[in-house]
């Protein structure tokens, strides 16, 4: 019986242990080409923050670090799904400078590039009508990010103007342990 209390005491504390951290991290291998993706268990959401017309839904983005690992060559993207609502219409987002981010030491445009070439995309798309892009990231934009306090948004919308996106929750736990998690930075 006393074995039995020490069991159960040991599962709550582990589960209250785990219980506030979201968004761990994780790594798939691609079974085709034996490429190791080290991603976020779920992306990091990003909420329209204003602009949106009475009766109309808001845009959602999504934003995930990737890294790929071919036989201990690393290169590291950012992936970014936009899901439209029915109000104002993100554009292109692999137009050039159609997507930044702003940090706390400034803007981050973003560069689209081709990801690797797997099985299937490093994260799953929210929405079937969304637009899904990969973006370069390199180690010091990766750790610039995990130090920022700040992280919106800034999509450029169709006709002109941008969509202002900010995370729904704070992203620095799950970027600062993503980036631990990589080795990108110590303890």
């Amino acid at each position: 019986m006393r074995s039995w209390r020490i069991l159960l005491g040991m599962a709550a504390g582990l589960a209250l242990g785990c219980a506030g951290q979201s968004q761990k991290t994780v790594e798939v291998l691609d079974p085709r080409t034996g490429v190791t993706v080290g991603v976020l268990d779920d992306p990091i959401e990003f909420v329209q923050l204003s602009g949106v017309a009475f009766g109309k839904r808001s845009n959602f983005a999504y934003l995930g670090p990737v890294e790929w690992n071919r036989m201990g060559s690393y290169s590291y993207g950012l992936w970014v799904h936009i899901a439209p609502g029915n109000d104002v219409q993100p554009a292109d987002i692999r137009a050039p400078a159609a997507l930044s981010l702003l940090l706390d030491d400034g803007p981050m445009v973003l560069t689209p590039i081709d990801p690797p070439a797997l099985v299937g995309d490093a994260y799953r798309p929210v929405v079937s009508w969304g637009q899904t892009a990969y973006f370069a990231l390199t180690v010091p934009g990766l750790k610039r990010l995990a130090a920022s306090r700040r992280l919106d948004l800034q999509c450029r919308a169709v006709g002109g103007g941008d969509i202002a996106m900010l995370p729904s929750h704070d992203t620095r736990a799950a970027l600062d342990r993503y980036v631990r998690a990589r080795g990108l930075i110590g303890d």
